[in-house]
Protein backbone atom coordinates (compact mmCIF):
# COMPACT_ATOMS: atom_id res chain seq x y z
CA UNK A 1 0.00 0.00 0.00
CA UNK A 2 1.28 3.10 -1.17
CA UNK A 3 2.28 5.91 1.35
CA UNK A 4 1.64 8.90 -0.84
CA UNK A 5 -1.82 10.54 -1.71
CA UNK A 6 -1.99 9.82 -5.09
CA UNK A 7 -4.84 9.12 -7.78
CA UNK A 8 -3.17 5.41 -9.25
CA UNK A 9 -0.03 4.36 -9.97
CA UNK A 10 2.34 6.80 -12.71
CA UNK A 11 -0.13 9.83 -11.97
CA UNK A 12 1.80 11.52 -9.10
CA UNK A 13 4.34 12.95 -11.57
CA UNK A 14 1.74 14.47 -14.04
CA UNK A 15 -1.30 15.63 -11.58
CA UNK A 16 1.81 17.31 -9.80
CA UNK A 17 2.96 19.20 -12.77
CA UNK A 18 -0.87 20.12 -13.28
CA UNK A 19 -1.17 21.49 -9.99
CA UNK A 20 1.88 23.34 -9.87
CA UNK A 21 1.44 25.04 -13.04
CA UNK A 22 -2.25 26.22 -12.07
CA UNK A 23 -0.72 27.05 -8.37
CA UNK A 24 2.01 29.51 -10.07
CA UNK A 25 0.59 30.14 -13.48
CA UNK A 26 1.71 34.06 -13.33
CA UNK A 27 5.32 32.31 -13.42
CA UNK A 28 5.09 29.13 -15.48
CA UNK A 29 3.51 27.22 -17.95
CA UNK A 30 3.60 24.06 -18.16
CA UNK A 31 3.48 21.95 -21.47
CA UNK A 32 1.66 18.38 -20.79
CA UNK A 33 1.81 16.63 -24.15
CA UNK A 34 5.89 16.79 -23.57
CA UNK A 35 6.05 17.09 -19.61
CA UNK A 36 7.80 20.37 -19.36
CA UNK A 37 7.64 23.85 -17.89
CA UNK A 38 8.77 27.09 -19.06
CA UNK A 39 9.21 30.61 -18.23
CA UNK A 40 6.75 33.20 -18.70
CA UNK A 41 9.14 35.83 -18.20
CA UNK A 42 12.16 36.36 -18.85
CA UNK A 43 14.86 39.41 -19.16
CA UNK A 44 15.43 40.82 -22.50
CA UNK A 45 19.12 41.02 -22.08
CA UNK A 46 19.27 37.01 -21.86
CA UNK A 47 20.31 35.85 -25.42
CA UNK A 48 20.65 32.03 -23.95
CA UNK A 49 17.89 30.24 -22.57
CA UNK A 50 18.68 27.77 -19.59
CA UNK A 51 17.50 24.52 -19.03
CA UNK A 52 17.79 22.07 -16.70
CA UNK A 53 16.02 18.51 -15.39
CA UNK A 54 15.98 15.19 -13.45
CA UNK A 55 13.84 12.95 -12.20
CA UNK A 56 11.24 13.82 -9.74
CA UNK A 57 10.82 13.92 -6.35
CA UNK A 58 13.79 16.35 -5.10
CA UNK A 59 10.75 19.06 -5.56
CA UNK A 60 11.60 22.17 -5.63
CA UNK A 61 14.22 21.03 -7.50
CA UNK A 62 13.94 21.32 -11.12
CA UNK A 63 10.42 22.76 -11.55
CA UNK A 64 10.75 25.12 -8.65
CA UNK A 65 13.49 27.36 -10.04
CA UNK A 66 11.81 28.23 -13.16
CA UNK A 67 11.06 31.86 -13.61
CA UNK A 68 12.76 35.43 -13.99
CA UNK A 69 16.41 35.09 -12.66
CA UNK A 70 16.81 31.52 -12.98
CA UNK A 71 15.77 28.67 -15.41
CA UNK A 72 13.68 29.30 -18.42
CA UNK A 73 12.65 25.58 -18.62
CA UNK A 74 12.59 22.54 -16.52
CA UNK A 75 12.07 18.89 -17.62
CA UNK A 76 10.84 16.76 -14.76
CA UNK A 77 11.12 13.03 -14.98
CA UNK A 78 9.75 10.07 -13.48
CA UNK A 79 10.57 9.92 -10.22
CA UNK A 80 14.07 9.85 -9.47
CA UNK A 81 14.64 9.15 -13.77
CA UNK A 82 15.76 10.85 -16.34
CA UNK A 83 13.88 12.65 -18.43
CA UNK A 84 13.14 11.34 -21.89
CA UNK A 85 15.46 13.32 -24.38
CA UNK A 86 12.20 13.72 -26.37
CA UNK A 87 11.31 16.65 -23.24
CA UNK A 88 15.01 17.94 -23.09
CA UNK A 89 14.60 18.45 -26.93
CA UNK A 90 11.20 20.36 -27.38
CA UNK A 91 11.61 22.27 -24.41
CA UNK A 92 15.60 23.31 -25.25
CA UNK A 93 13.50 24.36 -28.54
CA UNK A 94 10.92 26.29 -27.19
CA UNK A 95 13.22 28.13 -25.15
CA UNK A 96 16.72 28.63 -26.85
CA UNK A 97 17.82 32.27 -27.41
CA UNK A 98 19.53 33.63 -29.74
CA UNK A 99 22.67 32.18 -29.01
CA UNK A 100 21.34 29.22 -28.01
CA UNK A 101 20.22 27.00 -25.06
CA UNK A 102 22.64 25.89 -22.12
CA UNK A 103 21.83 22.49 -20.11
CA UNK A 104 22.64 22.49 -16.26
CA UNK A 105 22.83 18.78 -15.81
CA UNK A 106 23.53 16.51 -12.77
CA UNK A 107 26.19 13.92 -12.96
CA UNK A 108 24.10 10.90 -13.52
CA UNK A 109 24.23 8.14 -16.44
CA UNK A 110 20.56 8.71 -17.48
CA UNK A 111 20.38 12.66 -17.62
CA UNK A 112 23.84 12.66 -19.19
CA UNK A 113 22.91 10.22 -21.88
CA UNK A 114 19.47 11.98 -22.67
CA UNK A 115 20.56 15.65 -22.25
CA UNK A 116 23.30 14.47 -25.00
CA UNK A 117 20.75 12.71 -27.63
CA UNK A 118 18.72 16.15 -26.91
CA UNK A 119 22.13 18.29 -27.86
CA UNK A 120 22.56 15.92 -31.07
CA UNK A 121 19.32 16.73 -32.25
CA UNK A 122 19.51 20.42 -31.34
CA UNK A 123 22.52 20.40 -33.44
CA UNK A 124 20.74 18.83 -36.56
CA UNK A 125 18.61 22.12 -36.37
CA UNK A 126 21.16 24.32 -35.99
CA UNK A 127 20.32 25.51 -32.90
CA UNK A 128 23.77 25.85 -30.49
CA UNK A 129 24.03 24.17 -27.32
CA UNK A 130 26.21 23.37 -24.81
CA UNK A 131 25.99 21.57 -21.04
CA UNK A 132 27.29 22.32 -17.80
CA UNK A 133 27.61 19.31 -15.53
CA UNK A 134 27.25 19.55 -11.88
CA UNK A 135 29.01 16.89 -9.87
CA UNK A 136 29.27 18.49 -6.35
CA UNK A 137 28.75 15.18 -4.19
CA UNK A 138 31.86 14.70 -2.10
CA UNK A 139 30.61 11.05 -0.84
CA UNK A 140 31.16 9.76 -4.31
CA UNK A 141 34.31 11.39 -5.00
CA UNK A 142 35.92 7.97 -5.69
CA UNK A 143 38.48 6.22 -8.39
CA UNK A 144 36.12 3.26 -7.66
CA UNK A 145 33.17 4.95 -9.37
CA UNK A 146 33.62 5.02 -12.78
CA UNK A 147 30.63 8.17 -13.46
CA UNK A 148 32.61 10.40 -10.60
CA UNK A 149 30.57 12.31 -8.60
CA UNK A 150 27.35 12.98 -8.07
CA UNK A 151 25.49 15.98 -8.82
CA UNK A 152 23.38 17.28 -5.72
CA UNK A 153 22.53 20.39 -3.79
CA UNK A 154 25.75 22.79 -5.64
CA UNK A 155 22.66 21.98 -8.71
CA UNK A 156 20.56 25.42 -7.19
CA UNK A 157 23.39 27.76 -6.66
CA UNK A 158 24.81 26.50 -9.87
CA UNK A 159 21.90 27.73 -11.44
CA UNK A 160 20.84 30.76 -9.21
CA UNK A 161 24.55 32.46 -10.46
CA UNK A 162 24.01 31.14 -13.98
CA UNK A 163 20.67 32.95 -14.24
CA UNK A 164 22.00 35.84 -12.75
CA UNK A 165 24.97 35.60 -15.50
CA UNK A 166 22.79 35.75 -18.45
CA UNK A 167 20.21 37.91 -17.25
CA UNK A 168 22.86 40.42 -17.83
CA UNK A 169 23.48 39.44 -21.54
CA UNK A 170 26.75 36.86 -21.18
CA UNK A 171 26.86 34.31 -24.34
CA UNK A 172 26.91 30.91 -24.80
CA UNK A 173 30.71 30.01 -24.52
CA UNK A 174 31.38 31.90 -21.13
CA UNK A 175 27.84 30.96 -19.77
CA UNK A 176 30.03 26.96 -19.93
CA UNK A 177 33.27 28.74 -18.52
CA UNK A 178 31.57 30.12 -15.56
CA UNK A 179 29.02 27.48 -14.95
CA UNK A 180 32.09 24.61 -15.28
CA UNK A 181 34.53 27.38 -12.63
CA UNK A 182 31.17 27.53 -10.38
CA UNK A 183 30.94 23.56 -9.98
CA UNK A 184 34.54 22.74 -9.83
CA UNK A 185 34.35 25.29 -6.46
CA UNK A 186 31.25 23.17 -4.84
CA UNK A 187 30.84 20.44 -2.84
CA UNK A 188 28.05 18.74 -1.04
CA UNK A 189 27.75 15.91 1.65
CA UNK A 190 24.57 14.44 2.93
CA UNK A 191 23.69 12.21 5.75
CA UNK A 192 20.32 10.29 6.60
CA UNK A 193 18.68 9.38 9.28
CA UNK A 194 15.81 7.30 7.46
CA UNK A 195 14.90 6.50 3.85
CA UNK A 196 12.94 7.77 1.97
CA UNK A 197 9.67 5.37 1.06
CA UNK A 198 9.31 4.11 -2.60
CA UNK A 199 5.88 5.25 -3.93
CA UNK A 200 5.44 1.97 -6.02
CA UNK A 201 5.73 -0.13 -2.78
CA UNK A 202 5.49 1.57 0.13
CA UNK A 203 8.67 0.44 1.59
CA UNK A 204 11.86 2.44 2.68
CA UNK A 205 15.04 2.40 0.41
CA UNK A 206 16.93 0.66 3.00
CA UNK A 207 16.59 0.43 7.07
CA UNK A 208 19.02 1.61 9.80
CA UNK A 209 19.24 0.70 13.50
CA UNK A 210 18.56 3.46 15.72
CA UNK A 211 21.20 6.42 16.67
CA UNK A 212 22.79 5.08 13.24
CA UNK A 213 23.60 7.75 10.17
CA UNK A 214 24.13 6.48 6.78
CA UNK A 215 27.08 9.28 6.23
CA UNK A 216 27.27 10.28 2.69
CA UNK A 217 23.74 9.16 1.42
CA UNK A 218 22.74 10.11 -2.24
CA UNK A 219 19.36 11.56 -3.10
CA UNK A 220 18.03 9.00 -4.84
CA UNK A 221 18.40 6.70 -1.66
CA UNK A 222 22.19 5.51 -2.75
CA UNK A 223 23.76 3.88 -0.05
CA UNK A 224 26.93 5.54 1.48
CA UNK A 225 29.97 3.92 2.08
CA UNK A 226 30.40 4.51 5.54
CA UNK A 227 27.46 4.53 8.98
CA UNK A 228 28.49 6.56 11.74
CA UNK A 229 26.57 7.21 15.05
CA UNK A 230 24.07 10.04 14.52
CA UNK A 231 25.22 11.58 18.19
CA UNK A 232 25.31 15.30 18.60
CA UNK A 233 24.89 17.64 15.91
CA UNK A 234 27.26 19.63 16.63
CA UNK A 235 30.31 17.01 16.07
CA UNK A 236 28.38 15.86 13.26
CA UNK A 237 28.23 19.32 11.78
CA UNK A 238 31.91 20.27 12.57
CA UNK A 239 32.83 16.88 10.45
CA UNK A 240 30.84 17.63 7.40
CA UNK A 241 31.70 21.12 7.10
CA UNK A 242 35.40 20.08 8.11
CA UNK A 243 35.08 17.97 5.11
CA UNK A 244 34.02 19.99 2.54
CA UNK A 245 36.37 22.82 3.72
CA UNK A 246 39.30 20.48 3.92
CA UNK A 247 38.52 19.93 0.35
CA UNK A 248 37.51 23.31 -1.30
CA UNK A 249 40.41 24.93 0.69
CA UNK A 250 39.64 28.58 1.06
CA UNK A 251 41.50 31.01 2.90
CA UNK A 252 41.48 32.62 6.33
CA UNK A 253 38.47 35.69 4.89
CA UNK A 254 37.55 33.79 1.46
CA UNK A 255 33.84 33.78 1.20
CA UNK A 256 31.71 30.46 0.50
CA UNK A 257 27.91 30.20 -0.19
CA UNK A 258 25.87 27.76 2.05
CA UNK A 259 23.24 26.18 1.47
CA UNK A 260 21.69 23.75 4.25
CA UNK A 261 18.88 21.68 2.54
CA UNK A 262 16.42 19.46 4.03
CA UNK A 263 16.02 16.29 1.92
CA UNK A 264 12.39 15.99 2.56
CA UNK A 265 11.53 14.76 6.13
CA UNK A 266 14.00 17.06 8.34
CA UNK A 267 12.23 20.21 10.14
CA UNK A 268 13.20 23.50 10.13
CA UNK A 269 14.02 23.83 13.18
CA UNK A 270 16.93 21.20 13.17
CA UNK A 271 17.49 22.67 9.38
CA UNK A 272 18.65 26.32 11.58
CA UNK A 273 20.35 24.58 14.20
CA UNK A 274 22.33 22.70 11.89
CA UNK A 275 22.74 26.15 10.04
CA UNK A 276 23.96 27.64 13.46
CA UNK A 277 26.67 25.06 14.27
CA UNK A 278 27.88 25.58 10.43
CA UNK A 279 28.44 29.11 10.94
CA UNK A 280 30.07 28.14 13.67
CA UNK A 281 32.69 26.06 11.80
CA UNK A 282 33.39 28.41 9.56
CA UNK A 283 33.57 30.73 11.56
CA UNK A 284 36.58 29.41 13.57
CA UNK A 285 38.02 28.63 10.49
CA UNK A 286 37.87 32.69 9.46
CA UNK A 287 36.14 31.25 5.94
CA UNK A 288 33.22 34.08 5.44
CA UNK A 289 29.86 33.29 5.32
CA UNK A 290 28.83 36.04 1.97
CA UNK A 291 25.30 34.17 1.83
CA UNK A 292 23.15 31.46 2.63
CA UNK A 293 20.42 29.70 2.44
CA UNK A 294 18.68 27.12 4.78
CA UNK A 295 15.00 24.85 4.09
CA UNK A 296 14.22 22.28 1.26
CA UNK A 297 15.53 22.95 -1.89
CA UNK A 298 17.04 19.35 -3.36
CA UNK A 299 14.71 16.76 -1.24
CA UNK A 300 14.71 13.00 -1.87
CA UNK A 301 10.67 12.56 -1.19
CA UNK A 302 10.75 12.00 2.44
CA UNK A 303 13.90 10.44 3.26
CA UNK A 304 15.06 12.10 6.79
CA UNK A 305 18.02 13.69 6.62
CA UNK A 306 20.09 17.03 5.44
CA UNK A 307 22.93 17.85 3.14
CA UNK A 308 25.57 20.69 3.39
CA UNK A 309 26.70 22.70 0.54
CA UNK A 310 29.61 25.24 0.12
CA UNK A 311 30.30 27.18 -2.30
CA UNK A 312 33.39 28.97 -2.70
CA UNK A 313 32.42 32.67 -4.13
CA UNK A 314 34.43 36.17 -5.48
CA UNK A 315 32.93 38.92 -6.17
CA UNK A 316 31.70 38.37 -9.83
CA UNK A 317 29.93 34.99 -7.74
CA UNK A 318 28.08 37.30 -5.64
CA UNK A 319 26.92 39.97 -7.88
CA UNK A 320 25.01 37.17 -9.98
CA UNK A 321 23.82 35.17 -6.96
CA UNK A 322 22.66 38.88 -5.90
CA UNK A 323 20.74 39.75 -8.96
CA UNK A 324 17.11 39.36 -8.54
CA UNK A 325 15.35 36.59 -9.12
CA UNK A 326 11.05 35.55 -9.34
CA UNK A 327 10.86 31.55 -9.44
CA UNK A 328 8.32 29.46 -7.00
CA UNK A 329 10.77 28.28 -4.73
CA UNK A 330 13.48 31.34 -4.82
CA UNK A 331 12.65 34.71 -4.70
CA UNK A 332 14.63 38.52 -4.14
Amino acid sequence: MTRYFENGAGELVPDALAGFARAHADLVEYEPADGYLTARHTAPARRVGLLSGGGSGHEPLHAGYVGAGMLDAACPGRVFASPHNRQIFRASRAVAGPDGVLHIVKNYTGDRINFGIAAERLADEGIACARVLVDDDLASDSEGIASGRRGTGATVLVEKVLGGAADAGMGLEALVDLGSALAGRCRTLSVASAAHHAPATGEPAFTLPPGVLEYGVGIHGERAEHTREQGRVGALVEDMAGALLDTLRPGPGDEVVALVNGLGSVTSLELYGVFGELARVLDARRVRLARHLVGDYVTALDMRGFSLTLMAADRDTLAFYDAPVHTPALRW
